[in-house]
């Protein structure tokens, strides 16, 4: 039997089960499945798992893993530092589901409490960096570090050819991911040692260090001159907190600053998630990558903040894209931006004078003991000669419980941070074998002409919540303007926003998980490596692969390593010349971008009336590719919603030309228990933990994407070179900067696995598509249903069509959209796959009610289309294009239906949800970019 947790995770009741199943046609859910899955994708035998646990069960395990950690004292830094995050922000955005149930920002009007708290963090590192705009944030600093050489390929036209400087001195995974992302794409690095010289060589840019890996600063100004002479970019990659105290590097003329904010309140995670950043100076905006928040002005000319410049994304632009919207970390970016409004630009500073103090008096000691320091200039990293001793030096330090890094055999790192204290300091001179000096020893280690002179973070936000009753409602006045599945259902195909129980969440704030360091030794991470190789098992058991790595950190990371994967296993056979991607026309956008960054050359397949792959085009491109054929692309069930019965036959015909498939496993949720795409003719698939297996999305990010290959791919999947299995440290490269990924989140599908076992998964993704055929066809004589398979079925979502109606009354999908808003929902995805439509996923976890409320929302806005077309309102004026309807609106209605109808369509008053702002003007913000916290003048009363 499932365990009690699944009732609990499962929306509809057995009887809720059974009456949907009848309305749907069919006498049971069994039966229902039996004829929307093709018979021959079926798996022909029940996963193979543990059996279920219950929460308390699944919990006390989580708890013997995290108890064989030793998170210890963390001294080691590589860009990871403990910190504290203040309870206030812990409590009530990390752990609070109103802040880590929200989706990514598409739907603005019920968006703006997180959009503020991103543009809060825009301006942080915008203050920091002396640059005019920066994104809302990346997934990690190796992989902005890759960003950043990309967005210099793309600004310097005609420089192709000449290769990339990049500093030694970067931190050795960012090099190491830089170097797979350059080999990919036949970008040539040049690897210098920049605090030796720049080279005198043409390049296209160069990626500076400041401060470098071993702690030294060196000014960047000379190397960023260099750049600018041979007319190329000048990248840096910065400490935030050692910006608070040094010179800016937008003020010494770099054109692009990205680095790492986790320092800023984020706890270490064993590597992650954590929210990398970018800025660039002006002129660069478009090209920057990932999520951009910008200010408009609403229907009523207030400010209103929204997604800016959305048409670089790889959505709407493919394999040209300049920029991922699903490439951020965007709860940790909240975190980060809280943490700098908490402690404001004073409290900053006197962390950062604190940290570096700690290594002053730390390098003061060393050296009073006989123990030569290599650098003078540093912010909070030393690096110390003992010749011949350094291994033993680590060692002493770690049985004092202080983890140190072990450089080479004659040198260790120490690196202090806000937490060091005088008794870490004495222990580690202990471990030195140096005596504990007089306490307070002074002296400077910032280079004087590096010093900051401009004043941070003058705006308002940062000097008005630092006690913790200020925060604490800043922090509830921000949620309240925003809707997440705390409040009601988020049914947006494609994206599956199911429940993210509090039970698979709290174990992630233990400290065994959350204060691990990515590079302890493998012993110290004993159970969270047992955790990760236990989900890697657990998930490729339940796709039919033969092995699955973690380390991708967001879905368009696992397709990119999927790919590389495919690209090294032709290159090891010496097909070097198999190089073209197939992708379906209907595909997701992403997977045309992953193509490219991976080396591959797109090449469309045609997609039937039906939305599902044209077979007879695909043998046709496979022919005239039989030579170069690398793989194919396909999502299954398809981005239209429904199980093809060809997809069986689409991977023959690859594999007999040659080609791998590659299944995107964004839809997975309608496959668990029933179908396995590594059974079913797969290679290679990623996986999204922030879609099926209950990792939140929170507010679009941290998202988690493995790969899982089949046999014959094993060999290529993801590496690190400070891997803690030895055998994994080389091959095809490093995607992310630690070695698992952003693994401080794992334990979220791990206990969702442990809890649901076997007949659960199975029962979730039945439940899920039993939802989805509910809805259509309680909806389909309204919005007819656009795509089907089998039946007249459908997979886990539907894909309403509202053009004929469109057509008919001249409203637009937005109008629909934005009117759902007054009936309290999410709307659902618009307008993807198919302009001017609407994909609906309810997944398993919504209850009948909330399916029934959806529902009658929907049947109630077609009502009121119809009377639009009838033109019972007078032209443009309808409750569709005035939508959403805000409280302000009440105090001055002057509309021609009534005050009930606008704001009240759904005739609740005590639950009312209220959108802070009208509906937002999106062209005006594009036309008027601005991308930090405007003056508190613009809310004004007008």
């Amino acid at each position: 039997m499932p365990s009690s947790f699944t009732s609990r995770h499962i929306g509809p009741t057995p009887s809720d089960q059974d009456a949907m199943v009848r309305r749907v046609g069919y006498d049971s859910l069994d039966d229902l499945m039996a004829a929307a899955v093709p018979s021959g994708i079926r798996s022909a035998q029940a996963l193979n798992l543990p059996p279920a646990q219950t929460e308390a069960e699944a919990l006390a395990t989580l708890r013997g893993l995290a108890d064989r950690n030793n998170p210890g004292v963390a001294m080691i830094g590589l860009g990871y530092h403990p910190t504290v995050t203040p309870p206030v922000i812990r409590r009530n955005v990390l752990e609070d589901p109103s802040w880590y149930t929200a989706y990514t920002p598409y739907q603005p009007e019920i968006s703006q409490g997180r959009l503020e708290a991103l543009i809060n963090f825009q301006t942080v590192i915008a203050d920091l960096t002396g640059l005019t705009t920066a994104n809302s944030s990346l997934l990690d600093e190796g992989t902005a570090v890759a960003e950043a050489m990309t967005l210099i390929r793309r600004a310097t036209k005609g420089k192709d050819a000449l290769p990339i400087i990049i500093d030694a001195g970067l931190l050795p995974q960012t090099l190491a991911v830089t170097h797979t992302r350059a080999e990919a794409l036949g970008i040539e690095l040049l690897e210098a040692d920049l605090a030796a010289g720049v080279p005198e060589v043409e390049a296209a840019g160069t990626i500076i260090a400041y401060p470098r890996t071993d702690g030294q600063i060196v000014d960047p100004r000379p190397a960023i001159d260099a750049a600018h002479a041979s007319g190329g970019l000048a990248v840096v990659v910065a400490d935030p907190l050692a910006l608070v105290l040094l010179a800016s590097p937008g003020s010494m003329g770099a054109d692009v600053v990205v680095g790492s904010s986790q320092r800023f309140g984020v706890p270490m995670f064993y590597g992650g998630p954590h929210a990398g950043f970018m800025a660039v100076r002006a002129g660069l905006e478009r090209h920057l990558p990932g999520r951009l928040v910008g200010v408009s002005v609403d229907s009523a000319g207030r400010p209103a903040y929204r997604l800016a410049l959305q048409t670089r994304e790889q959505h709407i632009r493919r394999e040209k894209a300049t920029s991922n919207i699903c490439t951020a970390q965007v709860l940790l970016a909240v975190a980060a931006s809280m943490y700098a409004v908490y402690h404001g630009p004073d409290g900053l500073r006197e962390i950062a004078r604190e940290v570096n103090g700690r290594a002053v008096t730390m390098a003061r000691g060393l050296t009073a003991g006989g123990v030569e320091i290599v650098s003078e200039s540093f912010f909070d990293t030393i690096v110390a000669r003992v010749p011949g001793r350094a291994a033993d030096v680590v060692k002493n330090a770690r049985a004092s419980g202080i983890h140190l890094r072990l450089v080479d055999e004659d040198h260790v790192g120490v690196t202090t941070n806000e937490t060091t204290t005088e008794a870490h300091l004495r222990a580690v001179w202990d471990a030195f074998g140096v005596d504990s000096p007089d306490w307070g020893m002074g002296g400077e280690s910032l280079p004087a002409e590096l010093l900051r002179t401009d004043e941070i973070l003058t705006h308002p936000v940062f000097h008005e919540h630092h006690s913790e009753t200020q925060m604490l409602r800043y922090l509830r006045k921000l949620s309240d303007r925003d809707y997440a599945l705390d409040r009601g259902m988020i049914p947006l195909g494609s994206c599956t926003m199911k429940l993210n129980a509090t039970a698979e969440m709290e174990p992630i704030s233990w400290p065994g998980f959350a204060d691990l360091h990515p590079f302890v030794p493998a012993e110290d991470a004993a159970g969270m490596i047992e955790l990760v190789e236990t989900l890697e098992s657990w998930l490729a058991e339940v796709t039919g692969y033969a092995a699955v790595s973690i380390q991708p950190n967001a879905g368009s990371q696992g397709e990119f390593a999927g790919l590389l994967a495919i690209r090294a296993y032709h290159l090891s056979r010496g097909d070097e010349h198999r190089d073209v991607c197939l992708i379906p026309a209907s595909a997701h956008g992403t997977n045309a971008a992953s193509a490219v960054m991976a080396g591959m050359r797109v090449v469309i397949v045609k997609s039937t009336d039906q939305g599902e792959v044209d077979l007879e085009d695909l043998r046709a491109q496979c022919e005239a590719h039989a030579d170069d054929l690398a793989a194919i692309m396909v999502t299954y069930p398809s981005t239209h919603g429904v199980y093809e019965h060809g997809i069986t036959e689409l991977c023959e015909i690859v594999h007999s030309h040659g080609g791998q498939v590659y299944v995107d496993g964004a839809n997975l949720n309608a496959l668990l228990g029933h179908a396995a795409p590594g059974q079913f003719g797969g290679d290679v698939s990623h996986l999204n933990l922030h879609k099926t297996f209950c990792i939140p999305h929170g507010g679009g990010g941290p998202g988690v994407g493995p790969v899982a290959v089949a046999e014959h791919l094993v060999p290529f999947l993801p590496t690190h070179p400070l891997h803690p299995v030895e055998s994994k440290r080389g091959g095809v490269g490093a995607i992310s900067a630690a070695p698992y990924g952003s693994a401080g989140i794992l334990p979220i599908p791990y206990a969702y696995i442990a809890m649901m076992g076997a007949e659960g998964l199975t029962d979730a993704t039945s439940v899920a598509v039993l939802s989805a055929n509910y809805i259509a066809k309680r909806l389909e004589s309204a919005f007819p249903v656009l795509y089907t398979g089998d039946n007249g079925l459908v997979a886990h979502e539907c894909i309403l069509d509202v053009r004929p109606l469109s057509k008919a009354s001249g409203l637009s999908i937005d109008d629909v959209a934005k009117r759902l808003i007054d009936y309290g929902f999410h709307a659902p995805t618009m307008s993807f796959p198919v302009p001017g439509t609407l994909m609906v996923e309810p997944t398993e976890s919504e209850d009948l009610a909330e399916l029934d409320r959806f529902c009658d929302a929907m049947l109630a806005i077609r009502a009121e289309i119809d009377a639009v077309t009838a033109g019972e309102y007078p032209d443009g004026d309808n409750p569709l294009v005035h939508a959403p309807h805000t409280m302000r609106d009440l105090l001055a209605w002057k509309h021609a239906y009534a005050i009930e109808t606008g704001a009240f369509p759904a005739g609740s008053v005590d639950d009312k949800y209220w959108p802070p702002v009208g509906r937002i003007d999106q062209a005006y913000g594009d036309r008027n970019l601005a991308c930090s916290c405007p003056p508190i003048e613009a809310f004004a009363e007008n």
